[in-house]
Formats: structure tokens, C-alpha cells, sequence
């Protein structure tokens, strides 16, 4: 669903005051301001006076925030599961009862003027194909974008996205490329590890060296864009018939990184079969890749 004019929906928590719109000054008055009631668009706080309506809304309703996503909403009663997950003014909801789901679209209408865009199929530049089996979800479309806007769309396929034998460093006598180039090709294909696990640690590895690239470091990139090429569509894959089980897998190399010596350390969780958490990360460093657990645990929701 889409929230129309979202920003108009919010409340202020302090004074606010603005100048008279040119063309409608009151003639009696020309100098005065005027103070706000509500959010408009254009202020700082709109976006946080809107959330925190909706946050209020949907708290008072027996939801409760994700305690890793705070934009994910769940509510878990005794037969039914229901989750809404906000982006800016845009609701992705199911539950696990198909009239869950329908009460709940009916219930935001009446409290914020919505339109109903229909069943989950794309967002954000993710594909999503709603099955009896399960859910399945993948970025082919975008994928296909990346491998064309680099011109590699001609290129020979890459069986893996690095070689085992790769070992790539600061490379100080290589020669240099375009660090736009090759930190467009970084970017677009840190957005695309979303649903493509395979491909973070290899990204991840080359994502080090954006602040002065190599042409080493541009042909493991374009490596990869090329394994992206004959894979492209590869996604993720949640069936509904899975367990509750939580299971974690972890492994990290020793002294792997030819400039620093620091370790790599990779992990993942799966609920029942389905993944739903991953990361890769040099020792002491941010962890670059993770999918929220609470964001992809639902894989039995039905719409």
C-alpha cells in the first residue's frame, strides 16, 4: 500500500514557524508568521513527526517494533502472524491468513488516505514471485542492468565470482584507473549482495581499495559482473513448509589480507532451511553485509 501525502500526516512536538506564503499575505497583517499544526513537506522533522505517528498507530494496535529494523512492524497473535515492513510511504504487509492481511489494509485506510498498489511483485529493485511452495526472491532485472551498463554483456561468463588463487592488495606500481569507474562498479554491486549471497565476499574484497583502485582491482570487479552475467538470475529462495529451527554457520581465515595480515570472518544464519542472515568482515572492521533476521523470518506469509 502507498501512503498519499505521508508527510502531511505527522505531528509537531514543538513550535514551528513559517512566513506567509508569497501571494497570500493577510493585508492586516504582512509582517506576522504562522504557526504550524501539522508536519509539512519540506521541514526537517516531517519525516520523523510521520513515522512517529505511524509508530503510534500501529503500536496501539498490538504491534511491536523490530528491535534491529525499527521500521519493521509484527504482530504475532495465537493463529495468525502479521507483518508490515515501512519504507518512507510505502507499506509491504502479509499474514499468514489471507483475511489477516485484508482487515488490516482496511483498518490504515480509514486512519491515513492510502491507495492499494495489489500483490508484492517488485520493490526497490527487488523481484519477488509469491508461490504455494514459497517465496522467491532476486534481483535479475537489476542484475542484467549492472553486466550492461559496464559493457560486459558480450564478455565470456566467469565461473565463479573470484579465483581461488586471487590474492589482491594495494598494488602501489599497478596502474591506475578511474576511481569513478571503479567505485560505481563497487556501489552497484554492494546493492546487488541484497539477495545475492554468493557474490559479498568477493565484493567485500574488492570494496577495499575504492580509495585508490588499480587496474588489478578493476579486472576482479569486472570478474565478478561477469559471474553476475551467467547467474543473474539467482535469488533467494524462502519455503513455507520450513521449521523454526535457528542454526548459525561461521568459519574466518588466519592472516589472509597480504597488506594488514588481518583475518576474514564470514557467518550466516538460516531459520528452518531459509537464510536469513549473513555478514563478511575483515578482523576489527564493520561487518559489510547483513540481511535483518526479523525482516526475512516470514516466509509462510501468504500475501
Amino acid at each position: 500500500m502507498d501512503v498519499k501525502c505521508a508527510f502531511l500526516n505527522g505531528y509537531l512536538n514543538e513550535e514551528v514557524f513559517v512566513e506567509q506564503p508569497k501571494g497570500f499575505e493577510d493585508p492586516h497583517f504582512p509582517d506576522h508568521v504562522l504557526r504550524l499544526k501539522k508536519a509539512l513537506y519540506g521541514l526537517k522533522q516531517a519525516p520523523r513527526a510521520w513515522y512517529d505517528r505511524l509508530t503510534h498507530y500501529l503500536l496501539d494496535r498490538g504491534f511491536k517494533r523490530g528491535y534491529a529494523d525499527r521500521t519493521l512492524f509484527v504482530k504475532n497473535d495465537e493463529d495468525y502472524l502479521l507483518v508490515a515492513q515501512v519504507y518512507v510511504d510505502d507499506i509491504v504487509f502479509g499474514a499468514t491468513i489471507e483475511d489477516r492481511a485484508t482487515e488490516f489494509s482496511e483498518e490504515m485506510k480509514k486512519e491515513f488516505e492510502m491507495s492499494m498498489v495489489g500483490e508484492l511483485t517488485f520493490f526497490l529493485g527487488l523481484q519477488v514471485k509469491q508461490q504455494k511452495e514459497g517465496i522467491f526472491v532476486s534481483q535479475e532485472k537489476y542484475a542484467r542492468n549492472i553486466v550492461k551498463k559496464f559493457g560486459l554483456d558480450s564478455k565470456k561468463h566467469a565461473s565463479t565470482p573470484m579465483s581461488s588463487s586471487t590474492k589482491l592488495n594495494v598494488d602501489s606500481s599497478g596502474v591506475e584507473v578511474s576511481p569513478t569507474l571503479y567505485r560505481s562498479i563497487i556501489g552497484s554491486l554492494l546493492y546487488l549482495t541484497a539477495s545475492r549471497p554468493d557474490i559479498a565476499f568477493s565484493v567485500g574484497v574488492c570494496a577495499r581499495y575504492q580509495a585508490n583502485p588499480k587496474e588489478s582491482h578493476l579486472t576482479a570487479a569486472k570478474r565478478i559482473i561477469r559471474y553476475v552475467n551467467g547467474t543473474a538470475n539467482y535469488g533467494l529462495w524462502y519455503s513455507k513448509d520450513s521449521n523454526s529451527c535457528l542454526a548459525g554457520y561461521s568459519d574466518a581465515d588466519w592472516a589472509s589480507s597480504v597488506d594488514d595480515r588481518k583475518s576474514t570472518s564470514g557467518g550466516c544464519f538460516y531459520l528452518g532451511n531459509n537464510l536469513v542472515s549473513w555478514m563478511s568482515k575483515k578482523q576489527n572492521s564493520v561487518s559489510l553485509f547483513t540481511a535483518e533476521a526479523e525482516y526475512i523470518a516470514v516466509g509462510n506469509c501468504c500475501t
